[in-house]
């Protein structure tokens, strides 16, 4: 216990008090940008139909079998099918439609404001300047 006393009055006695001399703080602001969301219905027109692929099939499908039958020949198929698909494209009545589809969208607005970085010391000890990044 002696040793921790003495100790520590050793300490007490070589510890000196230093002083800082024109000691200046500044704050650092940083710019960033905030985002803000807002959302926006967003229409367009979208064309669906007029597909006339179903009725050219049907056709072909229709044209193979009777030229088969008529022709009792594979050729006779082919052709009836080529002729009978010709046939139904041109007989479809498909048409296109448009028609108007809206959506809701998110977009951002942005900002940019400055905002608190971190702060700096700037002091002078014993003739030499120091400066020490800090936040607050």
């Amino acid at each position: 216990m002696k040793k921790l006393t003495y100790g520590l009055c050793a300490m007490m006695v070589m510890s000196s008090t230093a002083y800082a001399h024109d000691a200046n703080v500044s704050d650092v602001n940083k710019s960033v940008i905030n985002r803000v969301p807002y959302n926006v219905e967003v229409c367009t027109n979208v064309t669906s139909g007029g597909d006339k692929t179903g009725d050219t099939l049907k056709g072909g499908l229709i044209g193979g079998i009777l030229g088969k039958v008529i022709t009792k020949n594979n050729d006779g198929a082919a052709a009836g099918a080529v002729l009978g698909g010709i046939f139904g494209h041109n007989n479809s009545d498909a048409t296109a439609t448009t028609r108007r589809q809206c959506s809701v969208e998110t977009r951002y607005e942005e900002e940019r404001v400055s905002v608190y970085s971190h702060s700096i010391v700037t002091f002078t000890h014993n003739g030499q300047q120091y400066r020490v990044q800090f936040t607050k």
